[in-house]
């Protein structure tokens, strides 16, 4: 007699509903990635869109600030000095504190410059502009006597 071996057609059992599957499968996974390419466009343009960098930096040469002329001292006051000199940072003496400013108008206008100039306590020389020419910074100097008498 011959032997029926059950193992044998549990093995053809499976290996027919495997190919039955990916026949089912195949069909319906590479229709899906057809259509999802079909509908982006242009396929490879539309991801390299997607992967672009958030932001683009890029370094110029600034533009030399000299063409403008020279500054009065109001705007200067109000640009460079009145960071410090509007809210007593560091110890700077505020604009309007007539008290704090008497003993450094008393050393007089040349002292003054030379502390604009020169840089005093907190303050580097010329206010750390240095890209101000020494008749601005007297001239600011001169502004900022005018608000304090």
């Amino acid at each position: 007699m011959a032997e029926k071996n059950p193992s044998k057609g549990i093995m053809w059992a499976t290996i027919i509903v495997a190919v039955v599957l990916i026949a089912i499968i195949y069909p319906l996974t590479s229709r899906t990635y057809k259509s999802a390419a079909d509908s982006s466009g242009a396929g490879s343009d539309q991801a390299d869109l997607r992967i672009q960098p958030v932001a683009k930096f890029e370094l110029a040469k600034a533009a030399p600030a000299a063409a403008a002329g020279p500054k009065d001292g109001a705007t200067i006051y109000n640009t460079v000095c009145g960071a410090c000199h509007n809210t007593g940072v560091a110890g700077a003496p505020k604009i309007d504190d007539k008290a704090a400013w008497a003993p450094r108008l008393a050393t007089g206008k040349e002292a003054l410059y030379k502390s604009a100039l020169g840089g005093k306590n907190a303050m580097p020389a010329k206010g750390g502009a240095a890209d101000l020419s020494d008749a601005e910074i007297k001239a600011t100097v001169d502004y900022m006597m005018g608000k304090v008498k």
